[in-house]
């Protein structure tokens, strides 16, 4: 009787596996159809396929559910680091100096930054952190002062905000009135500082 329940539970398993990887299949092929069918191309004619983050193409009740939790998470890891730079001074000084007592990259790099709310009413997140350079030049490691040699410059990272856009009938001739809507963009943010020789 024992060895009979575990050949039927193994059988189960089986089974199951079996039915998930079709289903993943058979979803992979979906998101392969929509990208060669929405093809992008960046500056030079190369084909680029669709971030399914980005894309937003996904219409089933599922990724409506899963795109609405990534975007909650989004937003209140934002707003939490939003939070962090503004209750924490450490983080908006704004001096040319390298503290090694600080656990906090941007006060030990050889090229500091402090950071500064970016904030814009038509895009949510509304206030996203940003970095500014502390020095114009780099911190030289053996003096440890600003070396103007150097050159202290931003690093940017692009991440997706949705930004109220005006959205115009293109079919009518008539001047319509705007429609503002939110739409999902990709923004340039700046993240650190890095020394470069210049």
């Amino acid at each position: 009787s024992l060895p009979l329940l575990m050949v039927l539970v193994v059988a189960n398993i089986l089974a199951s596996a079996e039915t998930r990887r079709k289903e993943g299949k058979a979803q992979r092929h979906k998101v392969d159809s929509q990208q060669e069918s929405h093809p992008q191309r960046n500056g030079s004619s190369l084909r680029i396929p669709l971030d399914p983050i980005l894309a937003g193409d996904d219409t089933t009740e599922a990724g409506e559910l899963v795109s609405a939790a990534r975007e909650m998470d989004f937003d209140r890891t934002i707003g939490d680091m939003v939070s962090q730079v503004r209750n924490n001074p450490a983080l908006t000084k704004n001096k040319c100096v390298v503290d090694r007592q600080l656990w906090m990259s941007n006060s030990r790099s050889l090229s500091p930054w402090s950071y500064r709310i970016n904030h814009d009413e038509n895009r949510k997140p509304v206030d996203i952190p940003e970095a500014k350079c502390s020095c114009a030049g780099c911190i030289n490691p053996f003096t440890m002062q600003e070396d103007r040699s150097m050159t202290s410059v931003l690093i940017y990272t692009k991440i997706p905000v949705r930004r109220l856009l005006c959205n115009r009938p293109s079919k009518t001739r008539k001047k319509k009135k705007c429609v503002r809507r939110y739409r999902t963009v990709v923004e340039s943010i700046a993240v650190g500082c890095t020394c470069i020789v210049g």
